[in-house]
């Protein structure tokens, strides 16, 4: 919904010390002081002076970034044209990503289920896959998705939802679930069958923005799982992301599949509205 952004800083405000005109910088959709106890605990998104910048849309050919030595990240010079996308995929859905696999305790020997084939569901297998995930369970119902999961790491693709995905999940896993599962959705179902995919003392990172979710108490209390999610500390990754990036040890910006004038936003909406794009990318 407009929460990534990336570019050239054209002018800073007096207080700010750490960031320069003329730098090209990559930003959190939420603005942190990042020295707050809060931040240094890894949880920019909920820092004790929090304001929304990229979260309230960031479509425009300027955007007022608060808090700014807090928030942006620079990257090494000028970077080439082509690293453009995936620095921009950095802002939002690679961090999102990166936060719940993080979340999920995604790692060696671990299998991972991710729920959800949208850019943060895919940029989660490549999360995990960097993570060093041993096995990861892709759930996606639509070819083209599945070829980009895939090609970021995912090694089996479940194309059932609800209970039927669940099941097949434990299949997978000789009946005990994944030790990691990450939710990209935000629904019900996307919920209720990431917490079942988990085996007893899983994890599941949760980071799809909940709608009409609610929780059944005794089902998560006989579950033993671990949920932890809610909207990603993106600036706690940006650095590690951006330098994965510069070296092209990873290439987020695939899940960018349409690129489009700032004018055309509207229909770039349309298209991932219709499955027609997985993401859209607007150039002012």
């Amino acid at each position: 919904m407009g929460h990534e952004y990336a570019g050239i800083v054209e002018e800073v405000g007096s207080g700010v010390r750490g960031v320069r005109p003329g730098q090209f910088v990559v930003g959190s959709f939420m603005a942190s002081d990042n020295t707050c106890p809060i931040c240094h605990a890894g949880y920019q998104s909920r820092c004790a002076s929090v304001e929304f910048v990229g979260a309230g849309g960031a479509q425009a050919e300027l955007l007022r970034v608060p808090l700014a030595d807090g928030t942006l990240v620079a990257a090494t010079g000028m970077p080439d044209e082509s690293l453009l996308p995936d620095l921009l995929a950095a802002s939002d859905v690679l961090g999102t990503a990166w936060f719940g696999a993080v979340a999920a305790e995604a790692g060696p020997g671990k299998t991972v289920a991710v729920v959800g084939d949208g850019a943060v569901g895919l940029l989660a297998i490549l999360a995990a896959r960097q993570l060093d995930a041993e096995r990861i369970i892709a759930m996606s119902r639509h070819e083209p998705r599945q070829q980009l999961a895939l090609e970021f790491g995912a090694t089996d693709i479940v194309t059932d939802r609800g209970d039927v995905g669940v099941a097949v999940a434990k299949e997978l896993t000789g009946g005990l679930g994944a030790h990691s599962v990450i939710e990209a959705v935000g629904t019900q179902e996307s919920m209720m069958q990431a917490i079942r995919s988990a085996r007893p003392g899983g994890h599941v990172g949760f980071v799809g923005v909940a709608h009409g979710v609610t929780l059944p108490g005794e089902e998560l209390f006989y579950a033993e799982v671990h949920p932890l999610g809610g909207p990603a500390p993106v600036r706690r990754f940006l650095p590690d992301l951006i330098n994965l990036i510069e070296n092209r040890a990873i290439n987020p910006g695939k899940v960018f599949d349409r690129e489009l004038p700032l004018a055309d936003a509207a229909e770039g909406y349309r298209a991932m509205d219709e499955r027609r794009a997985i993401k859209a990318l607007l150039r002012p």
